[in-house]
Order: C-alpha cells, then structure tokens, then sequence
C-alpha cells in the first residue's frame, strides 16, 4: 500500500477509535459555502465533518474493529465524528437538511450499533442533556410548590401578596425622603 495512502488511513482511524459515533451523510449538491456553514455548526456542537475516499473510510473502519457499513459507502459522503453528544450532532445536521434541503442523513455508527436514517433523526428529536435535566429538577420540585402554596393560602386566606407590598413601600420611603 502506498504510504500516503496509509498515513490518510491511519488519520482516519484515529479519528473514528476517538469518536463515540460516526454520522455519514450524503453532501452531494452542497455548494461550498453551504458546506462550510455546516463545518461550522458542526464545529460549535463539538462535531466536526470529513470528507475522505470511502474506499480509505472502509478500511479505517475494518481496521477499528467496527460493523462493515460499506454498502452504504457510495456516492459523495461526508463522514461527522465528535467527542461531544451524538444528539447535537444530529440536530445540526437535520435542522441544516430541513434549511437546505441537503445534506441527507444514510448511516450511522453510536458503539457498535448500526443506525439507520430514520435512526438518526429520532436521535435528533431527543433534547439536549440539560433540557432532560431541567425537566427532571421540575418534575422534582413540583411536590415542594404546591406545598409551598398551600400554606401560604393557609396563611394569607384573602389572597393579600403581602411580600410584593412591603418593598413598594420601603422602595417609596427613601424617594420621599430625598
């Protein structure tokens, strides 16, 4: 094997063994600029995109030990890795798809798991870990405010806020005495 081709190979296999997962996509008909804003939102997302031989991308994968995917391997494919979340990835490349038109989601990797297109865009419309965390903290604090409201109706039966009276008046003492 030609050494150039070897060291392309080797990058390539680097980058997939340091990626949890591996999105390909289809980008043919992208002009340039639209491929580098999607570089970009990628790269905001702690993704980034390749563009390699499936050829090299084959045997990058084969070396890794990784389910063979290369019947899907045909065409202009571009290939996104990332150490971040595969969701955000995903989201980026659906959302760019539904402005464009383009690129199409073909196939992917998340471990050892083969994804499909439809796959990926479920994966897609799952939310972001800290939006699964807010509402996980709602869900968690919703006991502890209705108890909060039920003794202060307890309290206070007229429905008097007298918390939001109290600094209006502190708030208009110091102006009068100016």
């Amino acid at each position: 094997m030609n050494p150039d081709k070897k060291i392309i190979i080797n990058g390539l296999l680097d980058r997939v063994n340091a990626s949890p997962y591996l999105i390909v996509i289809d980008y043919t008909g992208l002009t340039v600029q639209q491929f580098t804003e999607l570089r970009n939102r990628l790269g905001a997302g702690g993704a980034n995109c390749t563009v390699a031989k499936n050829s090299y991308m084959r045997k990058a994968l084969a070396e890794a030990g990784l389910p063979d995917i290369g019947a899907d391997l045909i065409g202009q494919m571009a290939y996104v890795m990332g150490d971040a979340e595969v969701f955000s990835a995903a989201k980026v490349i659906k959302n760019f798809e539904k402005e464009f038109k383009k690129p199409e989601m073909k196939v992917g990797l998340l471990g050892n798991a083969i994804l499909d297109a439809e796959a990926l865009k479920a994966i897609a419309d799952i939310p972001s870990r800290e939006a699964v965390l807010s509402q996980l903290l709602a869900t968690i604090l919703e006991p502890a405010t209705r108890i909060a409201r039920v003794v202060k109706a307890k309290f206070d039966p007229d429905g008097d806020d007298s918390t939001e009276e109290a600094p209006a008046a502190e708030a208009e003492a110091p102006a009068a005495e100016a």
